[in-house]
């Protein structure tokens, strides 16, 4: 199995629209989400990432920090998981439940590159 990422990614209001009773819905399904996964031994981490936070750059030997556009598009959270290839991940981020709940959540599908090829490094888990 390989190892992917699921980015997912949101309006930073995205919950904001949900009665209280709808948000302790999407909750119920996430953790339904997670123990299907977890099942299934393709799950192995899994968290949600709160808005406020800070991006770290350096230009020219310049630290520089920005805060997050707080009010666009960020990435609410991620799963770490194992799937067969990536057509098999891309059918588990599908089933993801923000996209039940929320009308703007996008998942980004990514494989995690988990050795050099050119020099056999491994990267630690």
């Amino acid at each position: 199995m390989k190892e992917f990422m699921l980015y997912i990614r949101n309006e930073s209001d995205h919950l904001k629209s949900l009665s209280e009773e709808q948000h302790q819905a999407f909750l119920k399904a996430c953790e339904t989400y997670i123990n299907k996964l977890k099942s299934q031994d393709k799950l192995i981490a899994a968290q949600p990432l709160v808005k406020e936070g800070t991006i770290i750059s350096n230009s020219s030997g310049e630290w520089k920090n920005s805060a997050i556009n707080e009010t666009g598009e960020l990435n609410v959270g991620y799963y770490h998981i194992r799937a067969d290839d990536f057509d098999d991940a891309v059918r588990i981020a599908k089933e993801n439940p923000e996209f039940e709940y929320t009308p703007n959540a996008r998942v980004e599908v990514r494989l995690i590159k988990t050795k050099e090829t050119t020099t056999g490094f491994e990267y630690p888990k």
